[in-house]
């Protein structure tokens, strides 16, 4: 969906902000993941300057800032002993570029919409937890850990939480007061709204306050005052010549060494999953939730990692962190990830005195925030509201995030949610719908629109529990992929494993293709052998399971091209309906029944005229129906136009312009009960009006089965024989459920039984 770009005059101020806050952060970040990896800071820096720059400005993605990252930590330092040296190593980085931009122009960036929102969002979680276990040392004063090292395992035989104890017994004063006084500044300085439309982020004054203290505990002396070891340690140049010369280059004598290749790929695959995961991610936490281009992204990135090849830089990824920190500073457009990576350049080549003097203590602050941010209560407790399949793989991708790395938390994220896949189609792949039709049960399997090869355990499980002389259908009609596993299984077992069974096999909305016929092998309408063997009693049940299915939407799928050749040559239904013609009330709908299952007639008021009364004579003792059901419906409008005007005394022809109108009103104002009769203007509320008239409709279908018996001496005989049963029924036009009793003159058993002395 296209977003209006806004004015850059609106989105320039935030975005400058923002990339002061990105710079200050990304900086000890950047030098962090170096260390971590045995390569040279400067490798490091030059990564963050291309993510900003290069990869910034050719991607697509608005918040997402590139840089060199911590999931590449391991590979980077075993890369390096295999091919020998950080230049070779730098050769592998360059090709892994390349196959990047390939993997980018091949449209290979499809593969993110395949990432489980459970895992995405672990990984937001689980990099928010290791923020604020990682930081907290920081905080403190205590830097043995490079700050851009996120594995739980560390380079000093520590872990995240030893680490953590030790920095609890190894406080450094100075540092600890400015990493806490931060801490309550960011904290503040959110809640205050004066603040908040202050034009300098609250990063920025915590970066600018820290270095003031850091100058004012070195003039006061003493235990407060912050060592170099807990500050920023950019690479000081003595000249731009002397900058530049701490590039590398790569050694393009070893590409005839296989492992360069092998190592490209390993490196070009890790980081376009970890770029994609990480985008997602960006996309889900964008308050503008725009979304970037997963193809346009590759190419960034790998145009990101020729230049790093080429400079003598780490590989470079989208990275979480930086693009959450970006996010949070009130960035609005990339212009804010490359204005960092020039502020990168400049600040290291002419300034790296000044950035010397930061408190890494301050920059902890600022990332303990960010952590608290993305690892927060709520989103907890959204996962666990969603249930287990969504909850498990979430907290097994947070938990792994934090005791191993942030690849290898995805990772095992990821092979968790393909079990909780595996395990959701071995049990609920396939909708199975037990449905009673005419001529029997049948259990229908409706396929999904993609049968994949995951599914043929649980379809096959499902075939063989089809008990024997059971029917069952395979419905493929909303079908547009079918596995060739899942075809041969249906295959066999609709040739050797059914018969064996016993068991029927009908196909239905299979492709040609597929080169399985469609066949309906059971009667899903009322023929002339299912007639014959039906009682009034099992006619009304089928009825009533018909209205069930109706109430549930679960109704049968019936090819009515197929029934209509079927009954082309004679008709035979179980069942004639009296209703009204009321266009709410269509019979064959309500009680969910196919072509040829039942006559229908109708007249509004559901009343028994000599005409109609001639059409259910002929249903039931001329084609051998075995149900006469009488179906009236709350809010009728015959029967309110005849209580109203039976209180006004006028007649239909009076009120209307239909002269035709009085003789059917004056039959169904026979059933009205005029004791209880209010003119207009006298019912306490419309509520109470509609109340009697709904009554009133159930007494004209009373009133109406005792006309049928009595004035059909043929109706009545086929009664008294128990041929034939006379039910009456009432239809919620409000719910779409139908309400069956009988009356006196009924003859099925057990239902409702309604006496009205009135009539």
């Amino acid at each position: 969906m296209p977003h209006n770009k806004a004015p850059l005059q609106a989105t320039l101020p935030k975005d400058l902000a923002a990339s002061v806050v990105l710079f200050l952060v990304a900086l000890p970040l950047c030098m962090g993941v170096a260390v971590a990896s045995g390569s040279p800071p400067i490798s490091g820096i030059l990564a963050g300057i291309i993510g900003g720059i290069v990869v910034g400005a050719l991607s697509g993605s608005h918040k997402s800032v590139s840089g060199p990252a911590a999931g590449l930590i391991s590979i980077t330092i075993s890369s390096m002993a295999v091919l020998g040296s950080f230049e070779s190593f730098l050769l592998a980085v360059l090709v892994a570029g390349v196959i990047q931009v390939l993997l980018g122009v091949l449209r290979a960036g499809f593969v993110a919409v395949f990432f489980p929102g459970s895992v995405v969002k672990g990984l937001l979680a689980g990099i928010g937890v290791i923020l604020i276990l990682k930081q907290i040392p920081h905080l403190l004063g205590h830097d043995a850990d490079p700050m851009g090292d996120k594995s739980f395992f560390q380079p000093d035989n520590e872990n995240t939480f030893s680490e953590l104890f030790l920095s609890l017994i190894d406080i450094h004063p100075g540092a600890a007061l400015v990493g806490l006084f931060s801490i309550v500044l960011v904290l503040v300085w959110d809640r205050v709204a004066s603040l908040k439309k202050f034009p300098v982020p609250s990063a920025v004054v915590v970066i600018v306050l820290a270095v003031l203290a850091n100058a004012l505990f070195r003039s006061i002396g003493g235990s407060l005052v912050i060592e170099p070891s807990h500050l920023v340690q950019v690479p000081v140049a003595g000249s731009i010549g002397d900058f530049f010369s701490m590039f590398r280059s790569p050694d393009f004598s070893q590409l005839s060494n296989p492992a360069i290749y092998t190592t490209a790929l390993l490196i070009a695959a890790v980081a376009s999953l970890e770029t994609l995961l990480n985008l997602d991610a960006v996309d889900k936490i964008d308050p503008d939730q725009r979304r970037a281009p997963p193809n346009r992204e590759l190419v960034a990135q790998g145009a990101g990692n020729i230049a790093c090849g080429l400079l003598g830089g780490l590989p470079v990824t989208s990275v979480i962190v930086r693009s959450s920190v970006n996010i949070n500073a009130g960035a609005r457009t990339k212009l804010s990830a490359i204005t960092q990576g020039f502020l990168l350049l400049l600040c290291v080549m002419f300034l790296p005195g000044l950035l010397n003097e930061i408190p890494l203590a301050a920059v902890a602050a600022l990332l303990f925030m960010t952590g608290l941010r993305l690892a927060s209560p709520a989103l907890l407790r959204q996962m666990w509201s969603e249930g287990r399949n969504q909850f498990a793989p979430f907290i097994i991708t947070v938990i792994a995030i934090v005791l191993t790395d942030p690849l290898r938390g995805i990772l095992i994220g990821l092979g968790v949610s393909v079990l909780f896949l595996l395990h959701s189609n071995l049990r609920r792949p396939l909708r199975r719908i037990r449905e009673n039709h005419v001529g029997g049960e049948v259990l229908r399997i409706e396929l999904a629109n993609q049968v994949s090869f995951l599914s043929r355990p649980a379809l096959e499980k499902t075939l063989f529990e089809v008990p024997r002389g059971g029917h069952v259908l395979l419905d493929a009609r909303d079908t547009d992929y079918i596995d060739p596993d899942v075809l041969d299984l249906i295959a066999d077992f609709r040739k050797d494993t059914a018969s064996a069974h016993g068991v029927q096999v009908s196909l239905v909305g299979f492709k040609d293709r597929y080169h399985l016929e469609d066949r309906i092998q059971f009667v899903d309408y009322s023929t002339r052998e299912v007639q014959s063997t039906l009682t009034p009693d099992r006619v009304l049940q089928i009825l009533k399971e018909g209205n069930e299915r109706f109430l549930n939407k679960q109704t049968l799928i019936r090819d009515h091209s197929r029934v209509v050749n079927a009954t082309s040559a004679g008709q035979f239904p179980m069942a004639a309906v009296l209703g009204c013609i009321d266009s709410r009330a269509p019979a064959e709908v309500v009680f969910d029944l196919g072509l040829g299952d039942v006559f229908s007639a109708r007249v509004a008021g559901n009343i028994a005229t000599p005409e109609l009364l001639g059409s259910l004579e002929y249903a039931c003792a001329v084609v051998g129906s075995k149900l006469v059901v009488v179906l009236g419906h709350t809010s009728c409008g015959a029967v309110n136009a005849a209580v109203d005007l039976l209180a006004a005394a006028k007649k239909a022809s009076e009120a209307t312009p239909c002269g035709n109108l009085d003789g059917l009103v004056t039959e169904i104002q026979q059933a009205v009960d005029t004791s209880r009769l209010k003119k207009a203007g006298e019912w306490a509320s419309p509520a109470e009006k509609a109340a009697f008239a709904n009554e009133m409709a159930r007494l004209n279908v009373v009133r109406t089965i005792k006309v049928i018996r009595q004035r059909s001496a043929t109706l009545d005989k086929l009664v008294n024989e128990g041929k034939i049963a006379i039910v009456g029924a009432l239809y919620d036009v409000g719910t779409g459920k139908v309400d069956f009793f009988q009356t006196p003159e009924s003859s099925v058993q057990p239902l409702p039984l309604i006496i009205a002395a009135a009539v």
